[in-house]
């Protein structure tokens, strides 16, 4: 492999870049109307161009976190086999798919044609760089050679260059291998809460604490540090990698809004774990639509807030001690403007009795996977919130201090969607490496170790897109659009892996017995909750057209 390859890389993904720059000048002229801003009725009419072009820039941001991955590689000379194989796929394959077509889903692709880049995308195929890696990059050759390179015993290195987040990485893989891993299956399958004592572990671990700042109790690691310690535990199940989502958002939210009294009171217990937080925000019938939800809290001549309305979706509602629930507080301003956000809290709950609260009822949605914490409706019936529960003490400031979560949040789900990923290829790979058929192991036939190749590679570009946003997000620098295309690439790339690794156990991928069936189910999740994908294009999409040039 020539000594070219991160100089290619580097240039290849620049044009990537350019060529998308090209694509949203065109998509531009046919979205945006006479003063310069997005229309929204030619962006519905145009969602298919605006999606695909968010998903034409996710796919080039990629090129580029990992190029970024591999240049710091080889400047300290820990640029191995490994890591050149999985750049030259990698790149190979994610450039071809951007000469000629992406796939928005499984049956949706996004072609240069669409975005009136035709000529772009020649221009594109031709230069040199990226025509070395269409021609030399995701070859048959380099994904045997990648997957014989794994067999051997080597790596693709993990190592963040900062002695603090790898042992990080290490203190929770060790974690993750020893309490979850040879448990998670068996508590999906019966359908189980997260024991408390794991509960407790975690927190001791400083699971919730990771982001939250240190003067109330916190680690105030950063968001790099959560996206490693989500990773890990979603290695082992999705369920323990997201049982601190909530605690995080709490955290953003009082952090970012709270009252002096409101972040003394909450943020230390929370950061212990003493506190367990549910994210209360969707209705039925609303989804992402939230301009509409229509739960209502009124003040009371005592200053405290009557709740009363429904809510669904919501993870972990019944053994949690707080709700940041989202009300409108305002009937006379519609959309966002009456809404506001509470701290309530609520009596700690059990299965057989989730709601002991007065004021509060539900019930279990039951669902494929996602296991571990339990989804419920809710519904509130003239439910007390104190006082001093308006978030910030003020009103018609909810959907703008939710929003300054999203990114954070997002990060964190395309976290777990990349622990997920890994998981799907472990399990790939071990059942490929055991698996006998027709007298050889079933990795030597070329469509398994092909298939476990690509899994390898894309689970490397999309935790490096992931990184790249988390550490936007540590520069305090906005990151909306960085985090929405994570969260796009590492929740189709979880799925895409969990599908492929059970396609490789064949029939035995569809008995519940193998752990593969899980991680299937718990993959789906990730292209719907916290945004959809398609609501995840849109914020890209959108964010792009707002870009100046």
């Amino acid at each position: 492999m020539p000594e070219t390859l991160i100089a290619n890389a580097l240039e290849a993904s620049q044009a990537a870049r350019i060529y998308v720059e090209r694509a949203r000048a065109v998509v531009e002229t046919t979205l945006k109307h006479d003063g310069g801003k997005v229309d929204s009725r030619l962006a519905d009419q145009g969602q298919r161009r605006l999606h695909g072009l968010a998903w034409f820039a996710t796919l080039a941001e990629a090129l580029a976190a990992v190029a970024r991955w591999a240049e710091g590689l080889e400047q300290t000379g820990r640029l191995g086999q490994g890591e050149r194989l999985v750049v030259s796929i990698g790149l190979g394959e994610y450039l071809a798919q951007l000469c000629h077509g992406v796939a928005m889903s499984q049956n949706e692709i996004a072609r240069p044609a669409e975005l009136g880049v035709t000529e772009a995308a020649h221009q594109l195929e031709t230069h040199p760089a990226v025509a070395w890696f269409l021609a030399e990059g995701d070859t048959a050759a380099n994904r045997r050679a990648l997957i014989d390179h794994v067999r051997g015993g080597g790596e693709v290195a993990e190592s963040l260059d900062d002695d603090t987040l790898d042992q990080i990485r290490e203190q929770f893989r060790r974690f993750t291998a020893d309490k979850i891993t040879p448990h998670a299956h068996g508590w999906h399958l019966r359908d189980e809460l997260i024991p408390d004592a794991l509960v407790q572990e975690m927190a001791d671990l400083g699971v919730f604490a990771v982001s939250i700042d240190p003067d109330y109790g916190g680690l105030g690691l950063g968001k790099l540090a959560m996206a490693v310690v989500t990773e890990e535990l979603s290695r082992g199940w999705i369920g323990t990698g997201s049982l601190g989502t909530r605690s995080e958002i709490a955290g953003e939210l009082i952090m970012s809004a709270g009252t002096p009294e409101q972040k003394a009171r909450w943020l230390p217990k929370i950061a212990s774990g003493e506190v367990l937080v549910t994210a209360v925000f969707t209705e039925p019938d609303t989804g992402s639509d939230m301009a509409r939800l229509r739960t209502r809290a009124r003040r009371q001549d005592d200053g405290s807030w009557r709740v009363n309305g429904s809510k669904t979706w919501i993870t972990h509602g019944g053994r949690s001690d707080l709700m940041t629930l989202l009300v409108r507080t305002d009937a006379s301003k519609p959309g966002y403007e009456g809404l506001s956000m509470m701290l309530a809290p609520k009596q700690r709950g059990a299965v057989a009795d989730p709601f002991p609260t007065p004021g509060m009822s539900g019930g279990e949605i039951e669902v494929l996977g996602y296991r571990g914490m339990k989804e419920y409706t809710i519904a509130f019936d003239d439910f007390t919130v104190p006082a001093d529960g308006l978030l910030g003490g003020a009103e018609g400031q909810g959907f703008k201090q939710l929003m300054a979560t999203f990114e954070a949040a997002r990060i964190q789900t395309a976290a777990r969607a990349v622990g997920v990923a890994w998981r799907a290829y472990e399990l790939g790979l071990r059942y490929a490496l055991d698996r006998r058929q027709f007298a050889q192991r079933i990795v030597e036939f070329p469509r398994v170790h092909d298939k476990l190749a690509m899994m390898l590679a894309e689970t490397v570009m999309a935790r490096e897109l992931t990184y790249f946003a988390a550490r936007e997000k540590d520069k305090n620098r906005r990151c909306d659009i960085e985090a929405g295309m994570a969260k796009l690439l590492a929740a189709k790339v979880a799925w895409s892996n969990a599908d492929t690794a059970l396609q490789i156990h064949g029939g035995n991928g569809y008995a519940l017995e193998f752990e593969i069936s899980r991680v299937l189910c718990d993959a789906r999740i990730l292209n719907i909750f916290e945004g959809a994908a398609e609501i995840q294009a849109q914020v890209v999409g959108r964010g792009l057209m707002s870009q100046r040039n």
